[in-house]
C-alpha cells in the first residue's frame, strides 16, 4: 500500500510538473522559417527563443531587446541590409509589439 501511495505520488508530480513547464513555454510560438532562410520565433517580452540557448548568444539577444538604442544606428557587416534590414538590431528582432517580441536567427548563425 505503501509503495503505491509513493507511486500515485510521483506520478502526480511528474505531471504537474510537465503541465507547468508547458503553461510557462505556453507564450512561444513554434520555430517558423522566414522568406530569407532565418528561424524565427515569437514569443513573450522578456523571454528569448530556442535558437538563443546558449548562454553567450542569450546574453547578446537580451541586449538587443532590452538596449534598442544601442544597436539602432549600427549597421550589419555582413550584408543584411540587402534583406532590408536597417540596423544590426534587425539581425536579432524581426518584429515587436507591447507584449511579444519575435526574434531571427540571423544574428545566432
Amino acid at each position: 500500500m505503501k509503495t503505491r501511495l509513493i507511486a500515485v505520488g510521483l506520478v502526480t508530480l511528474a505531471l504537474v510538473a510537465g503541465g507547468g513547464a508547458w503553461w510557462l513555454r505556453a507564450g512561444a510560438s513554434a520555430v517558423t522559417v522566414d522568406e530569407i532562410g532565418d528561424r524565427v520565433q515569437t514569443v513573450r517580452r522578456g523571454e528569448l527563443p530556442v535558437f538563443a540557448e546558449r548562454a553567450e548568444v542569450a546574453a547578446l539577444y537580451r541586449f538587443a531587446a532590452e538596449h534598442p538604442e544601442a544597436l539602432a544606428d549600427v549597421l550589419c557587416t555582413c550584408g543584411c541590409v540587402s534583406f532590408g534590414h536597417a540596423s544590426n538590431r534587425f539581425c536579432y528582432i524581426k518584429t515587436e509589439a507591447a507584449d511579444r517580441v519575435t526574434f531571427t536567427s540571423h544574428a545566432a548563425t
